[in-house]
Order: C-alpha cells, then structure tokens, then sequence
C-alpha cells in the first residue's frame, strides 16, 4: 500500500520545488561548472572519500550498538538530496553546483553505496550482504525530480524574468516551509508509530550532529584550501554536510 505522503506528494513537492530553484538560475550557470569543472570534481571527492571517512571514525569511536554505527555509514554513503540544494539556494550560494553535485553523485553512488556499506557491515557486524539499488529507478528519478523541473524553471526565466525575479524573494521562505510540511507528514502520519519510536534514541542526535557539523566543516575547509570562491565554499559544505535521508532508509 502507497503511503500518501513519502509515495505521491513527496516527490511531487520535490519536482516544485525543484522547479521554483530553477527559476533563480540560467544555462550559463551549468555550463561554467562544466568548461571549469574543479569545483564539482572537489565537492564530489568530499562527499566521497571524505564523508565515509568521518562516518567510520566516529562510529569507530563511539559507544554506540553496531547497527547505529552502520546506520551512521549508510548516511554518509548517500549523496546530496533536494534539501541540500534548497539550503543553497537560500542562502544564495551556487545553487548550479549544488544541482550538479546532486545529479553526478546520485549516478556515482549507485556503485559506491554497496561498497561502503558493505565495508561498514563487515566492520562492525562482522556481516557481509548483497546490496543492490535500483538503478533505472534512479535515473529516472534524476531526471523527473531534479533535471527536468530545473530545465522548466530555467527556461521560464528565460522567457519571463521579470515574474521570475519577483518570485525569487516569497519562494526563499515558501519553499522551504512546503518542504517541512510534506516531511511532517511523512513522518507523523505515514510513519505513524515508527516515529514516535524515533524519540527512544535521541542518544544517537550528538553523533549524527556531530557527522553533520564535522562533513560542512571539512567541506568548507578543503575547498578553502583549493582555492574555490566563497560561494563555493558554503556550497560544498552544504552538499556534503546534507544527505539524501530518503535513499538512506530505503538502503538500510
């Protein structure tokens, strides 16, 4: 049975949302990440390399039940989501390289999810598992949540900037407040029982906290040290602290 909220109106809102991000960007935009590809190449090689290396640490340190520690491997396996673009682009930071992160590691991970989570399984379960992920599924999601709405919405600016502007300023606080809406309902009323099961392990928050803050801020730091603008900077912080929860439920 679909649940109403994580099955339809979810990926729904993610397209719009997704769409009205769209209206804020132009074609220019992509195709400079593209001709000067250093910034994508370093924010993916974070989210990669970085990311499941920070996870295993602190699993490795922490007085947590090895599933949890799993879990914690599972999150840092998963690529960027629509949240982390959402963030950016509230922030006004450089929303084409978020979206193109988002895309190229969505592609990426369908290989790298089952080697680190295998790797984490045989750590701290002493367990190995066949992982596999449903790849045209994933293709298609790409294009229908992520490419196509963007492509709409820039194609909108094109030819009616001047609504597009005026747009720009309401959709910064509307858009993020229908992303919390549907999320609400996933979780309170799709997830019913198993949320209110969520708040016996708020032991685990210091350590998923912890992952966050360190993935932004080792984020920040190399692109930093690599000589990437500002907005750079907090972008790949962005992407590589925030990670597609959907995708990591499914794989757990």
């Amino acid at each position: 049975m679909q649940n109403l909220f994580s099955d339809i109106l979810l990926p729904i809102a993610l397209a719009i949302i997704t769409l009205g991000m769209g209206l804020s960007i132009d074609f220019k935009d992509f195709k400079h990440i593209f001709l000067y590809p250093k910034s994508v190449i370093i924010g993916i090689c974070c989210q990669l390399i970085l990311l499941p290396l920070l996870a295993f640490i602190i699993a490795h340190l922490a007085n947590l039940d090895p599933v949890y520690k799993v879990g914690l491997i599972i999150i840092s396996a998963c690529p960027g989501g629509a949240s982390s673009n959402l963030v950016t682009f509230m922030l006004a930071g450089n929303l084409a390289l978020s979206i193109s992160m988002t895309a190229i590691n969505s592609l990426i991970t369908l290989i790298t999810i089952p080697l680190v989570v295998s790797t984490g399984l045989i750590t701290f379960l002493g367990e190995q598992a066949k992982i596999s992920l449903p790849v045209f599924d994933t293709i298609i999601n790409i294009f229908l949540i992520t490419l196509v709405p963007v492509f709409i919405g820039i194609l909108l600016r094109r030819y009616f900037t001047q609504i597009a502007d005026n747009l720009r300023k309401p959709l910064q606080y509307l858009l993020p407040l229908l992303l919390l809406g549907i999320y609400s309902g996933v979780i309170f009323i799709d997830e019913g029982e198993e949320s209110s099961q969520m708040l016996d392990n708020l032991d685990l928050f210091i350590y998923t906290l912890l992952l966050n803050v360190l993935a932004m801020i080792s984020g920040w730091t190399i692109a930093k040290f690599t000589g990437l603008g500002r907005k750079n900077q907090f972008t790949i912080s962005v992407e590589v602290g925030l990670q597609n929860s959907a995708l990591a439920i499914f794989v757990a």
